[in-house]
């Protein structure tokens, strides 16, 4: 069995990726303007700005950040400096899960060898895969810490989920659901929710197996929505949809690292079953914080927002201590006004004789509010 190195993290450091949409100033179409982008893109932050599956939108990443005031210094100069670049080129950047009316036919993959491959494999399914997400890494200083950290985040994943929804409209249409992203990415082999590991080891031989069947190349080909990340040393949690906002980005960044560093140092290891998880998470994609949470060990039925709001009381004496509790405050914010799905819908119907198009350059305007 092949040996898997967890590269531990010393402290509860954060890396944060976006998902951004390149779309026509004009037109606000998505385009494919990546590749012309990263020619752009100067050597200092070929790191931090990186091609994605399709040629209609980048990523970027955060360095290894210290506190979430890292995070918003890195992600304010990283997401102007690609916009000026997108702007030079008649672009603009859009920060929502799913483009409201582009089609995914008429998408093109990103010239990699391994997006090619991926494309080959999903055919459909690959095709109508058009969606951006926010992906959060926190540090984790030991092995089997990571895997507790990993089986007990599950029980939270769809209020994480119901906090971002961000993607109410595919192809023109409204879906009915607050994230339908979340259901376009169940989609995808080894996707959603995972099962409970019971240590590294299990873990390592999954990890093995699924390599040896030449079912994945390597960890990253594991897409779950949450996974620990060995050559990183973290836990990435990969629910969450693309905020509309750096606000969004940043109070949810400051809610996973003091949940991170919570479940860490609890002692419980409790065993949700997993219909129950999945049942959440539904009512999170399908009615966003307007949805109600399942307690997983007692049943209790209440709305989504009580417990959103009762998770942000938990974490916030870690945060605290973090320095990160004006970023958390943002999640209180988030409840009163709701996401940027909600937020979408409102603007679209309200302003209905304007289509789309004002929809998409009033939630433009709000990343830097």
């Amino acid at each position: 069995m092949e040996k898997l190195v967890f590269n531990k993290s010393p402290a509860p450091t954060i890396g944060v990726e976006l998902e951004i949409q390149i779309i026509d100033k004009r037109t606000l179409e998505l385009v494919h303007l990546a590749p012309e982008i990263l020619k752009k893109v100067p050597p200092s932050h070929r790191q931090r700005i990186k091609p994605e599956f399709i040629r209609s939108m980048v990523e970027i990443n955060t360095g290894i950040c210290g506190s979430v005031a890292e995070v918003e210094e890195d992600l304010k100069a990283t997401y102007a400096l690609l916009g000026d670049i997108a702007g030079g080129l008649g672009a603009a950047l859009y920060s929502v899960s799913l483009h409201p009316f582009s089609r995914g036919s008429e998408q093109v993959v990103s010239d990699h060898p391994r997006y090619k491959k991926i494309m080959q494999e999903l055919q459909l399914v690959g095709r109508r895969f058009i969606s951006q997400g926010l992906h959060v890494h926190i540090g984790v200083d030991d092995r089997e810490k990571v895997i507790k950290v990993n089986n007990n985040l599950r029980i939270y994943l769809p209020i994480l989920l119901a906090l971002t929804t961000s993607s109410p409209f595919y192809e023109s249409e409204d879906t009915g659901l607050m994230s339908y992203r979340a259901k376009l990415f169940e989609d995808l082999p080894l996707a959603g929710i995972p099962d409970s590991l019971q240590g590294w080891e299990e873990y390592t031989t999954v990890v093995s197996l699924l390599k040896k069947s030449g079912i994945i190349e390597s960890v990253k080909d594991i897409w779950w929505d949450v996974r620990p990340h060995p050559d990183f040393g973290t836990v990435e949690i990969r629910v969450c949809d693309m905020p509309y906002s750096l606000h969004d980005v940043l109070a949810v960044t400051a809610l996973i690292q003091a949940l991170v560093i919570t479940l860490a140092e609890q002692h419980e290891e409790p065993e949700p079953h997993i219909q129950i998880l999945r049942s959440n998470k539904w009512q999170a994609a399908r009615y966003g914080l307007e949805g109600f949470f399942v307690d997983p060990f007692f049943g209790r039925r209440y709305p989504m927002k009580e417990a959103a709001t009762d998770l942000y009381r938990h974490v916030r004496p870690v945060a605290e201590k973090l320095g990160s509790g004006r970023y958390l405050d943002g999640i209180p914010e988030i409840l009163r006004r709701s996401t940027g799905a909600h937020i979408q819908k409102r603007l679209y119907y309200g302003k209905k004789k304007d289509g789309f198009g004002k929809m998409i350059r009033a939630v433009q305007e709000l990343f830097f509010k």
